[in-house]
């Protein structure tokens, strides 16, 4: 991975940077669309700057799936009002507007949802607690595994297409829409290249 990401501080100079030089895909979605925000949330762990994924709760909607923290936005919520809510709610860490470095596009999932994303840093949130309604569990991935080559896998369809797979860790394989921030963090962040989502196949599973 290029440096610098070696501090949590470091990375949050870098992608505000980086997430600056770029505009985002900003989607309406029409009347009547549903949306949510997620956040992409550095943090120390284990002495390396890593990012939150959770596993969703083991029962109920998405149950057992790999995701980011976060969800859908209340009547009349903002996208950063609503993503930093649900980190608050799911996992426990509290922060502020100001934490904020940049945004991602925004993507179409399959289920309905235009999913919006925020990238945030925070240098001592202290220890998630996550909900256990929400959350069975959480896993900091470290920005060298998110960097590595070998990290990224395109799986051929029969149509012709190729399906994202991020492999994060044992037994951690992140398809779309979580696998698709994922990779466009990695690239725009950590990597500076200016990647798009939006067309990203999705499997079959997460159209619920």
């Amino acid at each position: 991975m290029t440096p610098p990401h070696d501090t949590v501080a470091a990375f949050a100079a870098l992608a505000r940077e980086r997430l600056a030089a770029r505009s985002p895909v900003l989607l309406d979605g029409g009347p009547g669309v549903r949306r949510a925000a997620v956040v992409l949330c550095v943090v120390e762990h284990g002495g390396a700057p890593s990012v939150i994924v959770i596993k969703r709760a083991l029962r109920g909607r998405n149950a057992g799936q790999w995701a980011l923290p976060g969800g859908r936005l209340d009547d009349g919520e903002t996208v950063v009002r609503a993503a930093l809510r649900e980190l608050h709610e799911e996992i426990g860490l509290t922060a502020d507007p100001v934490d904020v470095l940049g945004r991602l596009d925004d993507f179409p999932a399959a289920s309905g949802f235009v999913i919006s994303s925020l990238v945030l840093a925070l240098e001592d949130p202290g220890p998630p607690r996550p909900s256990p309604d929400e959350v069975h569990s959480v896993h900091p991935v470290t920005l060298e595994r998110l960097a590595a080559d070998d990290a990224v896998r395109w799986v051929p369809q029969v149509d012709g297409g190729r399906l994202l797979q991020m492999t994060l860790g044992p037994a951690m394989t992140v398809h779309a829409p979580t696998g698709a921030l994922l990779w466009q963090f990695r690239e725009v962040v950590l990597h500076g290249r200016d990647v798009r989502v939006a067309d990203l196949l999705q499997p079959d599973w997460t159209r619920r």
